[in-house]
């Protein structure tokens, strides 16, 4: 979800209603209700376009979200959704999926530990990429998506946190394209929210706490931010390892060289 002209703006405007309403009440069921006003306003067009007519008063609009929600979602929610419907959006989607990354970020910071739940959303994701039938099932449409939530507590339930619950639930119905894609995003939130770069690291053994620990500080180093690590056995890695952050891939695996070296050849 990137924004772009004045959804930009609002955004940053809407995103610091979120910071108040933080130190007023739960960020879980603040998350949780945006989450769900921005469903409620992907399902109603009529709706959308109203919360986001130019043409009315701010005010209008504001007492809209007060008769609509009333006391259905809570406060801090509410105070989110009515700066929100304040705001000029560039097209009437963004509005929706505002208050939708909102609710990531409220989840996120709802999280009693930043890296546990980093990890948690990347966990996830290797279990649905390494299980073709479970990601279909988790896909396929005809299923509910009430289906869907029963069989992610069944997979997943007391073994995460919270927070990482809400977010593969949501997952589930958001506007992401698949359930991969939603995690993805969602861990690389977390990392924004905490400043902080996610590193993925593909190796072909476990590596030690102390060889982790040397391989964080070195990328933490390089790029001069904290860095988070998320580990993956891959035995096509042959020898070394190969580090995914952000844009940049480090290759330092042996098939990666010799692939390098085939290239050379080649020319």
């Amino acid at each position: 979800m990137d924004f772009r002209g004045a959804s930009s703006d609002s955004f940053a405007a809407v995103r610091s209603e979120l910071d108040s309403a933080a130190a007023q009440g739960d960020l879980a069921r603040t998350g949780t209700d945006l989450f769900m006003v921005a469903v409620l306003l992907r399902d109603e067009p009529a709706l959308r376009r109203v919360a986001t007519d130019v043409s009315l008063p701010a005010e209008a609009k504001q007492r809209l979200v007060e008769e609509l929600l009333g006391s259905r979602i809570s406060a801090g929610a509410k105070a989110v959704v009515s700066t929100a419907v304040a705001q000029r959006w560039t097209v009437t989607r963004d509005l929706a999926d505002a208050l939708e990354r909102l609710s990531e970020i409220a989840v996120i910071l709802s999280a009693d530990d930043a890296d546990r739940l980093a990890h948690e959303i990347f966990a996830a994701g290797e279990v649905v990429r390494q299980n073709p039938d479970l990601r279909d099932a988790l896909s396929d449409p005809v299923r509910s998506t009430d289906d869907k939530v029963a069989l992610v507590d069944q997979l997943f339930g007391a073994k995460v946190s919270p927070a990482a619950s809400t977010l593969l639930k949501q997952a589930l119905s958001g506007s992401y394209r698949t359930l991969n894609v939603a995690l993805e995003n969602y861990r690389r939130v977390a990392a924004e929210v905490s400043d902080r770069l996610v590193a993925t690291v593909r190796v072909a053994h476990a590596l030690s706490d102390a060889e982790q620990g040397r391989l964080t500080s070195a990328l933490a180093s390089q790029y001069d931010r904290p860095v988070h690590l998320d580990v993956v056995i891959d035995p096509a890695v042959i020898g070394g390892l190969r580090v995914e952050i952000g844009h940049d891939v480090i290759d330092g695996t042996v098939a990666g060289r010799l692939d390098e070296a085939r290239r050379q050849l080649a020319g």
